[in-house]
């Protein structure tokens, strides 16, 4: 398959200091493809080469084998979704107006455009009646984060990038939004090319990871090979520091904490979860379900909610 990006020998320097070396990726039509590494390794410079925000300073980038310096900027841009970490809708502008800019920047009639709105508001459970014309202020962090996913992709782009765009958010909503994106991915078959500092995302979401350091490409695999096979040491150390210490942990320290609710006026029909069941796979949990029972040897013991969970979050930060 011909690849929908190619960096080539790209290389980039900033005020004498080297930011990217002789970078070469290919990115396939339709995959998720993930950039990840430590704070400093090139990677959100990589991705805004993609957009023309950052020009090579050597070498050449491609979209569908036409280099991105022979572009119309403003028309090539007009082809990429963008999603930030800062989440960036416009403030003075109702949830339809944000996501539907691009759509008429494109010509779009308005009936086009409402169904455009609609049919991405159901995609991600916000009801249009409810949220169509309301304002950004008036939605939480993760309700915004959606608007800034689905507004990336109103307009049918060829490629969607997202830069870091969960790091700012709890746990459960960003297991909720990485799910999310796993789910219009699929639906729409889009290229997603996606930068993180943390390789538990990365190999959650990604088709493929490219992992970097210091400005160099160090390996660029599937996730289960970069799992079985890292590169080097870096790649295995950086594996293991960038899963969140609060991951690890289990249901039993909740539980020893006090954040839980009496089990008996629980809903028998809430999942339940065993005392050694790890924080991350309680935060995927808790991103479809508003709670579940606890158990020991078998027995409820109690019942632990988001609310619950948050409390504790809220603890260990």
């Amino acid at each position: 398959m011909e690849p929908i990006i190619e960096f080539k020998d790209v290389s980039k320097e900033f005020e004498g200091n080297v930011v990217l070396k002789d970078l070469n990726i290919s990115v396939k039509k339709g995959e998720v493809f993930v950039l990840v590494g430590p704070s400093g390794s090139g990677k959100t410079t990589s991705l805004k080469m993609i957009n023309g925000l950052v020009e090579p300073t050597n070498g050449n980038l491609y979209f569908k084998n036409k280099r991105i310096k022979d572009y119309n900027i403003q028309k090539l841009r007009w082809q990429i979704g963008y999603v930030l970490q800062q989440i960036a809708l416009f403030p003075t502008m109702s949830v339809k107006e944000n996501i539907e800019v691009i759509p008429e920047m494109l010509g779009w009639n308005k009936e086009q455009r409402n169904k455009r709105v609609d049919e991405l508001l159901q995609e991600v459970d916000m009801d249009p009646e409810q949220f169509r014309d309301r304002m950004p202020s008036e939605l939480s962090g993760g309700q915004q984060q959606r608007i800034g996913i689905i507004r990336a992709l109103a307009s049918e782009p060829d490629i969607v990038l997202m830069d870091e765009p969960f790091s700012a958010l709890d746990p459960i909503s960003r297991a909720s939004l990485q799910d999310l994106v796993l789910e219009l991915h699929q639906k729409l078959g889009n290229t997603i090319i996606f930068v993180t500092h943390n390789m538990k995302e990365a190999m959650k979401i990604g088709s493929r990871i490219a992992v970097m350091h210091e400005g160099k490409l160090i390996q660029c695999d599937t996730p289960d090979e970069i799992q079985k096979n890292p590169a080097n040491q870096f790649v295995e150390e950086f594996f293991d520091e960038t899963t969140d210490e609060v991951y690890t942990q289990t249901l039993e320290t909740l539980y020893n904490g006090g954040f839980y609710q009496s089990a008996e006026t629980a809903d028998v029909a809430l999942p339940s979860l065993s005392m050694d069941t790890s924080l991350s796979e309680v935060f995927d949990l808790l991103a479809e379900q508003d709670a579940f029972i606890l158990k020991r040897d078998g027995k409820p013991i109690a019942s632990i909610n988001r609310s619950d969970v948050f409390r504790f979050l809220s603890q260990e930060g």
